[in-house]
């Protein structure tokens, strides 16, 4: 028998009827056949568990404070109105070693509820942030502190996960170290790249009512079953608000909903850009982070080759390439070797118009920022193409149980769905602890999707690389598998924040 269930919008605004409706060590969404017993909620005994299991004597506490607030931010010539947790983009970093315990107070003083989820971090579940499903909401005027052990390092960043919130400034990067890191670089960078429209005479619920999403409380058109999940870029008029008919990409075919009029690097815009300096023959450490919410970059330095070193926090056997293509929710780490001149840090927003750019310096001069790099338009790795190093490579094993998701949608009504419908009438992806899970993405849209999974790393069963998040191009499927190893109730979903606020995810839900 199902529970009683929340809205979708319920469920990422984090509604406090929701909650209610909700005890946060009880059942959620319904059985699925195949894993039988009842849903191992945030609260039950076997989350603690694992948490208390994580946790060692005499372990460094490292503690950190955010306020998400309304905010005035400079990008570069333009100062707009927006949320952030500070008055520059990104928010603060915050930064640990791998089994340290991490504290993270959050202060809420928006007149809206609001939630962060520390995005790939393997935590307890009822430290994972998704209200309505981990947590109640962090109301206005209230706090809330995360708590939890990371137990693997590497680059992830954090973001609210509540309603396009993602879309203004709440989002910043963690940086989990590793006690035994090897070194073998003098500098290191963090380079967030981001879509940009709120305080630009709309924000994103405005976006969200020209694509043709229903206004909050109000339910999502329904269209008509699997027949009509290729129909993206039919949509008629509504084209005309977001641009979305024009933006195709060679890589990714459909390339985005929402034509920006910002892409920034580290909250700048190509107008003044933000330099980062080195010393000519210097070897750097970039960990790229893209928190946009509908683009993929394309990002390559002017002049120069880079050695992808790990993709979402894991090291990868090292690929040489001119760019990297990363996907929403994706990080990747690249090695520079830094000539003597000055550069362009280039990231084109995939299939889009516009660019986000930084100047690498080295040495006295000018640099053209405005001009694309012919590095672009050379090797172009993704994700996909990674293979694990092999400290990290998930041990052989076959497989337990058997999941698939197909991914579809369309754009009128605008609706994006897995397995056919959307949040919350998707059905759970059940499993249960101790099993090693494969998982088929199959993407049946013309439009690329970045599908993420909360509480877990897998494999990429082609190649093996280790992911969270993983770019689906159009007609085409990836398999992953990964080990049931953290209990609870986790989502599951596309990280175009559009997508996903029209539908886009599920449950995996443990049962036991």
């Amino acid at each position: 028998m199902c529970v009683v269930q929340m809205s979708r919008r319920m469920f990422l605004l984090g509604a406090s009827a929701a909650a209610g409706a909700m005890a946060l060590g009880g059942p959620v969404g319904c059985a699925r056949p195949g894993v039988a017993g009842n849903p191992v909620g945030p609260g039950a005994e076997a989350v603690r568990r694992l948490e208390a299991q994580r946790r060692t004597t005499g372990q460094a506490v490292v503690a950190a404070q955010v306020t998400a607030r309304p905010v005035q931010v400079d990008l570069g010539g333009t100062v707009v109105s927006t949320w952030g947790y500070g008055d520059t983009l990104p928010g603060p970093l915050l930064r640990a070693r791998a089994g340290d315990l991490l504290q993270v107070r959050v202060d809420n003083r928006l007149e809206a509820d609001t939630s962060i989820h520390f995005h790939g971090i393997a935590m307890s579940n009822d430290m994972d942030g998704v209200p309505g499903l981990t947590q109640e909401p962090i109301v206005a005027g209230e706090s809330f502190t995360y708590e939890f052990t990371p137990p693997h390092p590497g680059t992830y960043f954090y973001h609210s996960h509540t309603g396009l919130q993602l879309d203004r400034g709440l989002y910043g990067v963690v940086v989990i170290d590793d006690p035994a890191e090897p070194g073998g670089y003098d500098d290191e960078w963090v380079v967030v790249l981001d879509d940009w429209v709120d305080g630009t005479g709309r924000t994103p619920d405005d976006v969200a009512r020209e694509l043709g999403m229903p206004a909050p409380g109000r339910p999502a058109p329904r269209a008509g079953g699997m027949g009509s999940m290729m129909d993206h870029g039919a949509m008629g008029g509504m084209g005309s608000m977001t641009g979305a008919e024009s933006m195709r990409s060679d890589l990714l075919g459909g390339a985005g909903d929402v034509n920006y009029p910002y892409y920034l690097l580290n909250g700048r815009t190509p107008v003044d850009p933000v330099t980062l300096t080195a010393a000519p023959g210097q070897r750097v450490r970039i960990r790229l982070v893209n928190a946009a919410s509908d683009t993929a970059f394309r990002v390559g330095l002017g002049g120069h080759a880079m050695t992808v070193t790990h993709s979402d926090g894991f090291p990868v056997s090292p690929r040489n390439t001119d760019a990297v293509l990363i996907g929403m929710g994706e990080r990747f780490d690249v090695l520079v070797t830094l000539a003597d001149g000055v550069f362009p840090l280039y990231a084109a927003a995939e299939g889009k118009p516009g660019h986000a750019v930084a100047v690498v310096r080295t040495a006295a001069g000018t640099a053209t920022t405005d001009t694309r790099p012919g590095e672009l338009d050379r090797r172009v790795l993704l994700g996909t193409a990674l293979s694990p190093a092999e400290q990290v490579r998930l041990h052989r094993r076959s497989h337990d149980n058997y999941l698939s998701v197909d991914m579809g949608g369309t754009m009128a009504p605008y609706r994006w769905m897995l397995n056919g419908a959307t949040f919350p009438d998707t059905a759970p992806l059940t499993v249960a602890q101790g099993q090693r899970v494969r998982m088929r993405l199959r993407n049946m849209s013309a439009m690329f999707h970045p599908m993420h999974v909360h509480g877990h790393t897998f494999a990429l069963v082609d190649g093996g690389a280790r992911k969270d998040t993983v770019t689906v191009r159009p007609m085409q499927t990836v398999d992953i598998e990964f080990d049931a190893d953290n209990p609870g109730q986790w989502a599951l979903h596309c990280h175009n924040a559009y997508h996903q606020e029209a539908g886009m995810m599920t449950t995996l839900s443990y049962r036991a």
